[in-house]
């Protein structure tokens, strides 16, 4: 009997040891890439990268996205939500991370649309129609094209500027960028830098929480 008891106590210390150790190891984690965020605060934040909001805002959450994720698509009404929730209070910088097959060629199809001054309208036509043109997980651009008829966009400009060198260079420049701030998957947040501390919309909401309250005690 004593032995089984020895036994119970140190299964509890184990079981508390791993917890602590696993708490401990999460924040240095979240320090570290803190701290990368900070360093690389000019790679991270670029000044000709899409964004919505008032360039004013205090609250600056920056995304690395892929239009053929569906975790973007679910997102992206939840974060407009919140920046509607505060008006003037957030801005979104969007920077792309087209990490599914075929998706660079969508990216650039979006980006050929920004031209256009059709950003956000075909950013939101391609996450309606996402069933559509993902298959597998594999983007398949020559299936958007039905999605964003009705955007009245010249069409014949946008396949033409798909093909752009500066258009490549721009997706080549997030893809680096996004590499340096260790992004691996997507959606990927910092809010004034800070990376979440674990992934999820709760978490995000937490951290804009947390950066309005600090430009509130200014």
């Amino acid at each position: 009997m004593k032995q089984k008891n020895i036994f119970i106590v140190a299964s509890g210390i184990l079981i508390v040891a791993f917890f602590v150790g696993a708490f401990f190891y999460q924040k240095q984690q979240t320090e570290q890439a803190s701290k990368l965020a900070a360093q690389n605060l000019a790679v991270l934040v670029r000044a000709d990268a899409p964004s919505f909001g008032s360039p004013d805002a205090p609250v600056h959450i920056v995304e690395f996205f892929d239009p053929a994720c569906d975790t973007c698509r679910d997102f992206y009404p939840m974060v407009k939500a919140l920046m509607a929730e505060h008006p003037g209070k957030i801005r979104l910088s969007m920077r792309y991370a087209p990490f599914h097959p075929g998706s660079e060629q969508v990216v650039k199809a979006l980006e050929a649309a920004r031209k256009q001054g059709q950003f956000r309208q075909t950013l939101e036509a391609l996450f309606a129609s996402q069933n559509d043109w993902v298959i597998n997980h594999t983007a398949q651009v020559d299936s958007i094209w039905r999605a964003l008829d009705p955007l009245g966009l010249d069409m014949a400009r946008l396949q033409n500027d798909m093909n752009s060198p500066e258009i490549s260079a721009t997706i080549a420049r997030d893809l680096a960028d996004a590499k340096t701030m260790n992004v691996t998957m997507t959606p990927e947040y910092f809010v004034n830098g800070k990376p979440l501390p674990s992934f999820g919309f709760d978490q995000l909401k937490n951290l804009v929480g947390e950066a309005l309250l600090a430009s509130n005690a200014k």
